[in-house]
């Protein structure tokens, strides 16, 4: 079946964005109470997670700068949960995949395992927490606020599930996975409250991005106000976080998948595919046939929902890292998104039987999609079957004409020329250096 040539589309929605990061950060930290919570002199951990968060190591700088300054004695912990194989080792290496290194922070980096039991959940099992976190004079959050990729609740990605999961480490994070959608709606929220109660959380900073993740708005958390605070917080964030312009779609093909894009590999708020044992899927968009070519280099392997797709590379498969990705799934209690699709050797054969099997008669009729990964999705490439759609989106305008799709001589789709501003395109010309 021969392929229908793609165009690439540019999504503009008006953005807002915060345009001094690091001289924001400085001013919400100092402007915040932390420093009737802490005295002087004291160590503070400041928590930083997996996630790919797009301006994490100025963030992070800046954190760790102005608590300096204050008269604080900073250190970075790592709060993310059991990722990284649930290992110090692990832990250590994601981090410094962001930059977040003790030589970029000029302050220490701990990411030890160890955890203390603190109290009972109303479930009966034992709350967990980091010990470097617990003993410390201080706790501030650095994460980012924004819907979850398994739940809809008050409380999904946020400072509190960072407290309860993140700083949970690998115990406290199975605790809430292994209750399914009763520990995330209902337990995470009550084990989160005791831990704001219970331990020297001083201060949370959530981080908003917009739909080209790049930080929307930076707001300091205080620990009396954060239950109130962060749920609207979150409705904001689901306002303003990138999403597929389109609502049917016969075969969306994304070219990496990775925990730096989401915690899931991909985002089924983008994809429209939750999958998750009981729950049904989002209304829009509908995808027929869901692609996906490689995983990223800052997942090291660990392809964790790959069960998302219908087909994918055999290549996809060879880089899995098992170890990593069978921990992080059974942790997440979330199985289904662990099933290996149907694998083909090449790209092209992906896309070829991809577009055989959409439940179109001839290829040009195909609504075929291209997006580099989920989280980037200013810039996607489309088919001319979806030409009227684009046309009549007030924030979508082309920016080529139809081509050909761009296969190198071995059958992959050249993703870097597709997407030269994208992680991928970027890491590919040396200009990333990692969230």
């Amino acid at each position: 079946m021969e392929c229908p040539p793609i165009a690439r589309v540019r999504q503009s929605i008006p953005q807002s964005r915060v345009e001094d990061v690091p001289g924001t950060v400085r001013r919400r930290i100092r402007e915040s109470r932390i420093a009737d919570r802490v005295l002087v002199g004291g160590r503070v951990a400041v928590g930083v997670g997996s996630r790919g968060i797009a301006a994490i190591p100025a963030i992070a700088r800046a954190a760790v700068d102005e608590l300096r300054a204050m008269g604080f004695r900073p250190f970075i912990v790592s709060a993310m949960g059991s990722h990284g194989g649930a290992t110090a080792e692990g832990q250590r290496e994601l981090l410094a995949g962001y930059g977040i290194t003790p030589e970029r922070m000029g302050v220490e980096v701990r990411t030890e395992m160890d955890a203390v039991v603190l109290g009972t959940s109303p479930v009966g099992l034992p709350i967990y927490f980091d010990r470097n976190a617990y003993e410390a004079d201080g706790i501030v959050l650095l994460n980012r606020v924004k819907p979850h990729t398994d739940f809809t609740s008050e409380y999904e990605s946020g400072i509190l599930k960072m407290m309860v999961i993140g700083l949970g480490k690998r115990e406290g994070a199975s605790q809430i996975h292994t209750l399914g959608l009763v520990g995330m709606r209902e337990v995470l929220p009550a084990v989160g409250k005791f831990l704001v109660e219970h331990t020297k959380f001083a201060l949370g900073l959530a981080i908003l991005e917009n739909a080209e993740e790049q930080p929307a708005e930076i707001i300091a958390v205080e620990p009396d106000t954060i239950l109130d605070v962060e749920p609207v917080l979150l409705r904001r964030a689901r306002e303003i976080m990138g999403r597929l312009p389109f609502d049917q779609i016969d075969v969306l093909v994304v070219g990496e998948i990775g925990k730096n894009y989401s915690g899931a590999g991909m985002d089924p708020n983008v994809i429209g595919r939750l999958m998750v044992e009981t729950m049904p899927d989002f209304e829009r968009p509908k995808v027929t046939r869901l692609a996906v070519l490689d995983v990223s280099e800052e997942s090291h392997g660990n392809i964790v929902g790959i069960g998302f797709a219908d087909l994918a590379t055999e290549r996809i498969v060879e880089k899995m890292d098992p170890e990593p990705f069978r921990i992080n799934v059974l942790t997440s209690c979330f199985l289904e998104r662990a099933r290996i699709p149907i694998t083909l050797p090449t790209d092209r054969d992906v896309l070829r039987v991809s577009l055989e099997t959409c439940w179109r008669i001839r290829p040009e009729e195909a609504r075929l999609v291209l997006i580099p990964n989920t989280l980037e999705v200013d810039t996607l490439w489309v088919s001319p079957a979806m030409k009227a759609d684009v046309e009549s989106h007030p924030h979508l305008e082309f920016e080529t004409e139809f081509l050909e799709v761009p296969f190198d001589p071995s059958g992959s789709i050249d993703q870097e020329q597709l997407f030269p501003r994208s992680v991928r395109g970027r890491r590919a010309s040396g200009a990333y250096g990692g969230h």
